[in-house]
């Protein structure tokens, strides 16, 4: 096996895990299946016929030294990431190989960032974690809509999505940050993150078609609040989610995505709509695609290939936007992901969702 080829996935066979799996051999790069369940990577490897497993564990640091071993990166898709993060990042500065993470977790991407930038120049390597849907896809949208702008006055993501049928993953690293923030929640304002405990509002949204305009609740802080402001300038970072979409996630019954195609992927469509404003300018961009688990597959594949490639010789903690040339980085995930920029030009009237309006009543 050829280390330049050889990608660790920690969390292998969990749901997302099974997507970049996946990914890494429809690219021909060799993925090396990690995880503490034995049994589990053993069926995976078994139903993959030659793909190594090795047994690793966050609490046993030789494990993942060995799990490592060889590899010329590890993306890691296990979760709770305010467990996992730390001790595999940590692996991979003493491997000296890029480490890519798929997590959503607000906190834990903003420790991630800050803890490991200095350790990871040191090391030479590159640590980028959130390299996913949230974090990750709506960084790269706001930086291709910001285009040459390094300032905006506000950045507006609007997410819809036709349902949100969460994993046990998501479930389980939601509530380790609820409990990190005591069940208040973010919401980025002036500059920073502050946590809150009152309600979020609800407004509505006018998406492009064929979504149009929705209930929304407002100050659905993503990843987003954390990865953006690394490298763009914007005091208000306001996110909203369709209304729907938050009742399926927090519904007490929720139940997992059920795969409908040979790729495993649910019928859930999105839809993020990302405005930027300076002054009376406005840009926007927009993205459309097929459920959020499977879209992040490649996008933290496709930042590894091209770290391999030598595209990307970044050094410390960095984020999808500061890395990758945003615009050409989201046209070449078609056709999986559909993407569109829009530059209205100076004095025109906003986009339709350049606002959220509040709700009726």
């Amino acid at each position: 096996m050829g280390s330049a080829q050889a990608v660790a996935v920690f969390g292998a066979y969990g749901h997302t895990g099974r997507f970049v799996v996946a990914e890494l051999l429809e690219r021909g790069l060799t993925p090396v299946l990690c995880g503490r369940d034995a049994g589990r990577l053993r069926a995976l490897a078994e139903s993959l016929r030659g793909v190594e497993a090795r047994v690793a564990s966050v609490d046993d640091a030789g494990s993942l030294d060995a799990a490592l071993s060889g590899a010329a990166a590890v993306i890691n898709c296990a979760g709770p990431f305010a467990m996992t993060a730390a001790p595999v990042v940590e692996a991979a500065l003493r491997a000296r190989i890029t480490y890519v993470d798929v997590a959503a977790e607000v906190e834990a991407v903003a420790d991630t960032l800050a803890r490991f930038d200095a350790p990871a120049r040191a090391a030479g390597v590159l640590v980028a974690p959130a390299m996913a849907f949230y974090g990750g896809l709506g960084d790269l949208l706001t930086t291709a809509a910001m285009g040459p702008w390094k300032r905006a006055d506000e950045v507006f993501l609007a997410y819809a999505l036709s349902s949100w049928h969460p994993t046990a993953g998501t479930l389980k690293s939601g509530e380790v940050s609820r409990r990190r923030r005591d069940n208040r929640r973010p919401v980025f304002r002036g500059g920073r993150l502050e946590l809150r405990t009152d309600q979020a509002p609800t407004g509505r949204w006018s998406f492009p078609a064929p979504v149009g305009e929705r209930s929304v609740l407002e100050e659905f802080t993503t990843a987003d609040s954390v990865t953006v402001p690394r490298h763009l300038h914007a005091p208000e970072i306001r996110t909203c989610m369709t209304v729907e979409a938050v009742k399926d996630l927090l519904a007490p019954d929720a139940a997992p995505p059920v795969p409908v195609d040979e790729l495993g992927r649910s019928d859930q469509r999105f839809l993020v709509d990302v405005v930027v404003r300076r002054g009376t300018d406005r840009r926007r961009a927009v993205a459309r695609g097929r459920d959020i688990y499977a879209i992040s597959a490649p996008l933290a594949v496709g930042a590894v290939a091209q770290v391999l490639a030598g595209r990307v010789t970044r050094t410390g903690a960095a984020t999808a936007g500061e890395l990758l040339d945003a615009s050409g980085f989201l046209r070449s995930l078609s056709p999986r992901l559909s993407f569109e920029l829009v530059e209205p030009a100076s004095g025109e009237e906003p986009p339709a969702g350049a606002a959220v309006r509040p709700a009726a009543g």
